[in-house]
């Protein structure tokens, strides 16, 4: 692998600085740095050099990015966007294939070098859209870092034979079990546990619950979670994504529940999205709680809205969070970032020597900056590798 040298950036908007990558990795950042024989040289004309973007929370399989425009009707609860889903690819042939690697393309040029994605696992597309996915996770393994969660998307109790296909998808390569709503899609929050924990255990891998559930409800279902992990010691081992609840308890019931989270190291995901009571980023930094970002679905069934764009989504966090300063401005691209890296477990990240060789370039002179202005990407470098230019692959 030829060594490569970005010249004159300013890593996370201090000096500026050469960064020299070398079999993928960082080696040397600093001024004036010499190059290698053979290297490879690009100029960075003084830009500002971000790390690698994370994507914590994606469905890959199943958007219609790139597609023609589909009229989008679907009701407004969680059972009718299920429903709906799945009469649309029972319709359609949906190609999982095509459109999770089409997308993935779309964030690498975005910048975007790691992503966590859910597939759909049920009884009736069985693990046709898992496939589909390792198979473009193994197309991109040069260029990026996957974690693929085995989701029952159409809840897990309430169709039988689901827990099976769990099984299998992670004995066919999947990272993490997914879960969905102990309580408002299955009904018995105990039985649901006991299977994605049970599973995890076997497989020795980790788990990442949707938490739809609101108020109360939700709380009830993040106690018993939180029993679960301490009981099985699961620690740096679970995600709890959307989480919405945290933004609608108390302060003091949230407070407790996020001090049991930071001691079993249980993280948050959160969309951010503009409808819903969100887990607030502060409280979560304050008590030690690792919260980062994800797009969530985007243009597929279940909502016609968003990009592959994680500096995006880094500003909507803030935007939902009521973020001015630029510190706070600072904490939501954390967000996709550093503590996406912490709460999914991506290892070997950041702009320092040692770590994956991921750059992003941007004409912006802060982070601030960046996130709320979300420029083009005018380079970005994944595993030593120019993979994009100006916003368009290399």
């Amino acid at each position: 692998m030829t060594a490569l040298v970005i010249r004159d950036v300013r890593p996370m908007g201090g000096a500026p600085a050469d960064i020299l990558i070398e079999a993928g990795r960082i080696t040397a950042i600093g001024p004036g740095l010499a190059a290698p024989a053979g290297a490879a040289v690009e100029g960075g004309a003084g830009a500002l050099a971000l790390p690698g973007l994370i994507e914590g929370h994606a469905h890959i399989d199943k958007t219609l990015w790139g597609m023609a425009w589909v009229p989008n009707d679907v009701g407004p609860s969680i059972q009718e966007k299920i429903d709906n889903e799945r009469r649309f690819r029972a319709a359609t042939g949906h190609d999982a294939r095509v459109q999770s690697e089409r997308i993935a393309r779309e964030y690498l040029a975005n910048g975007t070098t790691r992503i966590r994605t859910f597939v759909d696992i049920d009884t009736e597309a069985g693990l046709k859209h898992l496939h589909a996915v390792l198979a473009t996770r193994a197309a991109l393994a040069d260029l990026i870092g996957m974690q693929i969660v085995a989701f029952p998307q159409s809840g897990l109790l309430v169709r039988p034979g689901t827990d099976r296909l769990l099984d299998a998808a992670m004995a066919a390569g999947a990272d993490i079990v997914g879960g969905l709503d102990p309580c408002a899609i299955d009904r018995d929050p105990v039985r649901h546990l006991d299977v994605i924990f049970g599973l995890a255990q076997k497989h020795g891998r980790g788990v990442d619950i949707h938490l739809h559930e609101p108020g109360e409800m939700g709380a009830f279902s993040l106690d018993l979670i939180l029993e679960r992990t301490a009981a099985l010691g699961m620690r740096n081992a679970v995600v709890v994504s959307h989480g919405f609840c945290l933004g609608q308890i108390g302060e003091r019931e949230r407070d407790a529940l996020l001090a049991r989270m930071a001691r079993w190291g249980v993280a948050i995901a959160t969309t951010a999205p503009p409808s819903r009571p969100v887990p607030p980023v502060a409280a979560c930094r304050a008590a030690g709680v690792a919260i980062f970002g994800g797009c969530d679905g985007i243009r597929d069934t279940w909502s016609p809205y968003g990009r592959p764009d994680m500096l995006e989504r880094a500003m909507l966090i803030g935007l939902r969070n009521n973020f001015r300063r630029d510190e706070e401005i600072g904490w939501a691209f954390d967000c996709v970032t550093a503590e996406a890296a912490r709460g999914c477990g991506f290892a070997d990240h950041g702009l320092a020597p040692g770590m994956r060789g991921d750059v992003v370039l941007v004409r912006a002179e802060t982070v601030a900056e960046a996130v709320v202005t979300r420029p083009p990407r005018r380079l970005v470098v994944s595993a030593g590798r120019v993979v994009a230019r100006d916003g368009a692959r290399a």
